[in-house]
């Protein structure tokens, strides 16, 4: 197993917490412990998890991980519908964010299906 740093979908995932976090920041300060703080721990748990799924060297411990990162995306991608909702952000942001997420989703089901 390579290490999570040399993934790509590590390194997207990564940049995508980082854009999440600096959107985020733009959100109503009302809800910094609602969506703010949801969508932020949502988006930190892809690449976190990544990591330490790959650390265990465990392919099954792996395989569970990513499975859960998996999911993970899909709960982003539903905060992001709801600030869209909301009008925390653009119809471009919103496009953009929600195609990086689901780019990260595909790309957890490669390594998921190229580990099994």
């Amino acid at each position: 197993m390579a290490n999570f740093k040399e993934l790509l979908v590590w390194q997207k995932s990564i940049d995508f917490v980082t854009e999440m976090y600096r959107i985020t920041e733009t959100f109503s300060k009302a809800e910094i412990y609602g969506l703010v703080s949801q969508i932020r721990r949502a988006a930190v748990s892809i690449p976190s998890n990544i990591a330490e799924g790959n650390s265990r060297r465990s392919k099954p411990d792996y395989l569970q991980f990513l499975k859960i990162e998996r999911g993970s995306c899909a709960e982003v991608e539903t905060q992001l519908m709801i600030s869209k909702n909301l009008v925390f952000f653009s119809e471009d942001d919103y496009l953009k964010l929600n195609q990086e997420i689901i780019e990260i989703s595909k790309m957890l089901n490669g390594l998921i299906n190229s580990l099994q």
